[in-house]
């Protein structure tokens, strides 16, 4: 059942691809609202990220599951027939997902990646608060099932549904087309998924229409016509352009979302609103109390 009151949490992804982007998350959380950001724990500057997070007792750290477009934990020898010619996990979201679904060996390896990357993620003794994957993939059912399995393991409790609400996009003037209604319906599979495995989730997640352009302004219009529980709004906050930046996310204004999560503007819109920030074990110690 969907809580009547308007909860928040504000969260940034891909924390430890880069230096730019670790830079950019720790100004949001020093400087801003980001309360949450999700570690690529195999990324380029994830050795930086986990020093940056060590200074910052009060941000909330998850693992970014990297089964799509990014570095894997483990040898390329141990999971050859998951990686490129680049030694990297492929971009074709297409091309990976029959992988997943119909070849055998590719799924055995994906699953041993996965495992890999919670038990980094524990290595580092730092909290694990929740988990999600990179550009969405565990809303496949294959990966959303080895991420809970392999996560329990591991204490996980919460994880983000990228579930963005039709109505409320609408009322933005953002068109709803075919693929974001089945976007929208395909989430279900994945509560169902985690529901079985009494995993907390949040009702509503926002960053999918206008991924990598969250910008104050829009963020102004969106903040009062939250729905009623909770919300994710999820960021991909970056201190400047990098090559990184450049080849894998070209068009995605990094540094005008930092912006936004610094803005003054942007905390007085939650307060006029009466929405409240929360956490991911902010909300879990809320709901376990009613």
């Amino acid at each position: 059942m969907t809580d009547d009151r308007r909860r928040a949490i504000i969260s940034a992804d891909d924390f430890g691809l880069s230096i730019a982007v670790n830079e950019g998350i720790e100004r949001a959380h020093r400087n801003g609202l980001l309360s949450t950001a999700s570690l690529m724990v195999a990324g380029d500057a994830a050795v930086d990220a986990l020093r940056r997070a060590r200074t910052m007792p009060d941000l909330k750290l998850g693992l970014h599951i990297v089964a799509i477009e990014g570095p894997a934990v483990l040898p390329p020898g141990e999971i050859a027939a998951l990686l490129d010619g680049e030694g990297r996990i492929p971009s074709d979201q297409l091309g990976l997902g029959l992988r997943y679904a119909f070849n055998a060996r590719v799924r055995a390896q994906l699953s041993r990646e996965i495992a890999a990357q919670f038990r980094t993620f524990a290595a580092t003794g730092l909290t694990l608060d929740h988990a999600n994957a990179h550009k969405h993939m565990h809303l496949h059912p294959v990966v959303g099932q080895m991420m809970i399995a392999a996560g329990q393991q591991y204490g996980l409790r919460a994880l983000r549904i990228p579930a963005e609400p039709a109505g409320v996009m609408a009322s933005l003037d953002v068109p709803q087309g075919p693929g974001a209604r089945a976007l929208l319906a395909w989430t279900q599979l994945l509560r169902g998924q985690a529901r079985r495995a009494k995993l907390q989730t949040n009702d509503h997640a926002f960053g999918i229409a206008w991924s990598g352009h969250m910008t104050e302004d829009r963020l102004l219009r969106l903040i009062p016509r939250l729905p009623p529980g909770l919300s994710e709004l999820y960021f991909h906050p970056a201190a400047g352009r990098d090559a990184l930046l450049d080849r894998f996310m070209p068009s995605y204004e990094h540094e005008a979302e930092l912006a936004a999560l610094t803005s003054p503007r942007l905390a007085d819109a939650f307060r006029s609103a009466g929405v409240a920030l929360t956490t991911w074990s902010q909300s879990h110690e809320t709901m376990l109390l009613r």
